[in-house]
């Protein structure tokens, strides 16, 4: 059995209300993602030569491999933000967890 899913991290600002937030996850959801995770932190970068410090909605997104493209594409077509983050990885996981998200 293949045990490889895709893990999306995502930021979003904190002017986006929850609902909205649950309203993107929901979106992600339908286009193929298993699971979403959203809530607030703290991110300290550097933007346009100065340092910003801002409270901002961190989400990340689980995947199955093949679901990983129109996931990516909705978070690209939707995303606030001139310069978004969004991180791929390739995850290893449990026997049960990986066939959980594969039959999404």
């Amino acid at each position: 059995m293949d045990n490889n899913l895709c893990s999306i991290k995502t930021t979003l600002p904190t002017t986006w209300r929850e609902f909205e937030v649950v309203a993107l996850a929901q979106d992600l959801l339908e286009s193929g993602a298993a699971c979403v995770q959203h809530h607030q932190i703290t991110s300290t970068y550097r933007w346009d030569g100065s340092v910003q410090s801002e409270k901002e909605w961190s989400v990340e997104i689980k995947v199955s491999i093949p679901n990983k493209g129109p996931v990516i594409e909705l978070l690209n077509k939707n995303h606030p933000y001139d310069v978004p983050q969004i991180i791929c990885s390739l995850d290893n996981a449990s026997d049960s967890y990986a066939e959980w998200i594969n039959s999404q």
